[in-house]
């Protein structure tokens, strides 16, 4: 039996996807993965829901291509709602054994005052969790890699919302 058959990996469209991948490379390529590319559009009103659902098809749509290429098997999924609740609900429905995601590293007053997506889906799964701070694994994968040089991930792309998938 494998270990982690399948990895679920939540995406936000920021940089921090790129460090995350750069662990979830070398776990599939151990373990022979499958990896399971989640993007949640999260949307209030109808007129966003479509803009949220583009840019969500466009993240996985960078992204897949570039693990493919290196041969993994690679599913991609665009949920719908609250990022953390979806998260949780797909890593169940697929069966995932493992998720593996960034956090962006929010000081203590924002996550009280906004809550923390890595909190919020490690209080509501049994799945075992890989959280990569990005700050941290990024100054050490920055010294690992040529300028340019991307395991996998999407472009540099600033986002302020959490890693994975908001």
């Amino acid at each position: 039996m494998t270990l982690y058959r399948r990895i679920l990996v939540p995406l936000d469209g920021s940089p921090v996807d790129d460090v995350v991948l750069a662990h979830v490379v070398r776990l599939a390529e151990t373990f022979h993965s499958e990896v399971v590319l989640l993007r949640v559009a999260h949307f209030h009103t109808r007129d966003t829901m479509t803009h949220e659902v583009e840019d969500a098809q466009a993240v996985l749509d960078r992204v897949a291509p570039r693990l493919a290429g290196k041969g993994f098997a690679v599913r991609t999924v665009i949920g719908r709602g609250d990022p953390a609740e979806v998260t949780v609900q797909q890593a169940a429905e697929l069966d995932c054994d493992l998720i593996a995601m960034g956090t962006h590293g929010h000081g203590t007053l924002k996550r009280v005052v906004l809550g923390s997506f890595a909190e919020r889906v490690r209080h509501a799964t049994d799945v075992p969790l890989l959280l990569v701070k990005a700050k941290a694994a990024a100054d050490t994968s920055a010294a690992d890699q040529s300028p340019g040089d991307h395991e996998a991930g999407g472009d540099d792309e600033p986002g302020d919302e959490p890693a994975a998938g908001a």
